[in-house]
């Protein structure tokens, strides 16, 4: 704690953000002034939270929590400056006068996780989302009143959009070159300050399949708890320095109709003293170890379940629909971006980067709890030795019914009651890091999205029936 008591003297800092993550996945912070946070603070704990007002947290009659910062997430907050000057810190959080974790913390969840897996026999776990997101000029919407609904997405690049010079078509935004991509500027601020102010690095970024504004920037891979801090990290940065450009960034998966959404296909792999334990030369299908497809036989068994946490929003089901490179189909493969879980294979010898890909989760995800559930369902399938089936090398989505229901392809829930549905009956894989209260929390907060959305009369709905 000295430490860090010495780098906001030495950096210049005045205040301090202390970050945490609700249940939902939102960030929150705390302002504090540098003199406050002093070494005996640092190390009891900052009693400045009312956890009832955290969505998913605590009741009002148990309210008062405490966050104690973790030294390794410092960092200076770069659009920050002179007597403003900025560092932040990511926290846990505590209950019961600062002696205990409190059990519904996004991050205590996923450090259970990592405790969890060390108990399983291996060492570590290794996370590599990829992040989708939109970049537009400006958004806005009017659903406030029970008598009129609409949003408007403005675009410099959007395919509707006639000022623009080199406006994207539909499904045709992958890999363009600048003019026409405006956003490799942006991306490259939002990577070179990730890497030089957070230390994320970053392999790589390009403009994504949708019109108007879809970018992916690659972080290079990190632990589970870890990479939840950088994935909150990355949102927190994309967003501020789209506003500094006077742009406005949204993780939402579906906000344009007739394109692609925004996902975040994760790739996972186990290690053991520096092995990859999904690596296998021997296996001629994948290079995938029989540790790998036992892994992968948990996601299939629990693909449907997981939906809930890792696509936890009735938006997320507007993605996940034929026709947009989104899997809705539960199967597996190598090179089949149709399955939902795929085993990349760009070249052979990957013993680094031999991963299993899961492609259902999306970007409107809480990271902590996603990675957590995502491992323990893999866990699951070591555990119990789930097989997962043939690999499926064809299209999915020109099968026919009955040849899916031969080849016994189950599809991912149709919307977010159904994926609520699947997590109530399925969730034993869960236990021994998920809480009743949580995964009830979950839920409750879940079904009453879905209520709010689903009791809403839709513009479209004006166009179909008005004339019934």
């Amino acid at each position: 704690m000295s430490e860090v008591v010495e780098r906001l003297r030495k950096d210049g800092v005045r205040f301090v953000d202390l970050q945490l993550t609700d249940v939902p996945g939102k960030l929150h912070h705390v302002t504090v002034t540098r003199e406050f946070l002093d070494e005996e603070v640092l190390r009891k704990g900052v009693p400045k939270l009312d956890g009832s007002s955290i969505r998913g947290f605590v009741e009002i009659y148990e309210s008062d929590l405490v966050l104690k910062p973790d030294p390794s997430t410092y960092a200076v907050i770069p659009w920050s400056d002179g007597e403003q000057k900025t560092a932040r810190l990511i926290c846990d959080v505590y209950a019961d006068f600062g002696g205990k974790r409190l059990e519904k913390d996004p991050r205590y969840v996923a450090q259970k996780a990592e405790e969890y897996l060390r108990t399983q026999g291996f060492s570590e776990s290794r996370w590599g989302p990829e992040a989708e997101f939109f970049v537009f000029d400006k958004v806005s919407w009017d659903v406030m009143t029970p008598y009129k609904a609409s949003f408007e997405i403005r675009s410099r690049e959007a395919a509707w959009n006639g000022d623009s010079p080199y406006p994207i078509r539909f499904k045709e935004g992958y890999f363009p070159a600048p003019p026409q991509d405006t956003l490799m500027e942006f991306r490259n601020e939002v990577a070179t300050t990730l890497t030089k102010y957070f230390g994320i690095q970053c392999d790589a970024h390009h403009h994504e399949v949708a019109t108007a504004g879809q970018c992916e920037i690659d972080m290079t891979h990190a632990t589970l708890t870890r990479m939840a801090d950088n994935l909150m990290t990355y949102k927190y940065v994309v967003r501020n320095i789209a506003i500094k450009h006077g742009l406005v960034a949204t993780f939402m998966p579906k906000p344009i109709h007739m394109d692609n959404g925004s996902g975040m296909h994760t790739n996972v792999s186990l290690w053991t003293n520096g092995e990859n334990m999904f690596y296998d030369p021997e296996d001629d299908y994948a290079e995938l170890s029989q540790i790998g497809r036992y892994f992968t036989g948990g996601l299939l068994e629990h693909s449907r379940s997981l939906a809930a946490i890792v696509a936890p929003t009735t938006n997320s089901y507007r993605r996940l629909v034929p026709g947009y490179e989104a899997p809705i189909f539960i199967a597996w493969s190598r090179r089949n971006r149709s399955a939902n879980v795929r085993i990349p294979t760009y070249y052979r010898g990957m013993r680094k980067s031999k991963r299993v890909e899961f492609r259902t989760p999306d970007t409107s995800c809480n990271p902590y709890l996603a990675f957590a559930a995502i491992l323990m369902a893999g866990l699951d399938g070591i555990k119990k030795k789930i097989d997962p089936g043939d690999p499926v090398d064809e299209n999915i989505y020109h099968l026919t019914p009955e040849k899916r229901r031969e080849l016994g392809i189950k599809e991912l829930p149709r919307n977010l009651a159904e994926a609520l549905d699947c997590l109530e009956s399925d969730h034993e894989y869960l236990k021994p890091i998920y809480t009743s209260s949580l995964l009830d929390t979950i839920i409750e907060l879940g079904r009453k999205q879905y209520s709010q959305v689903a009791s809403r009369p839709h513009p479209y709905e004006f166009y179909l029936y008005f004339d019934v």
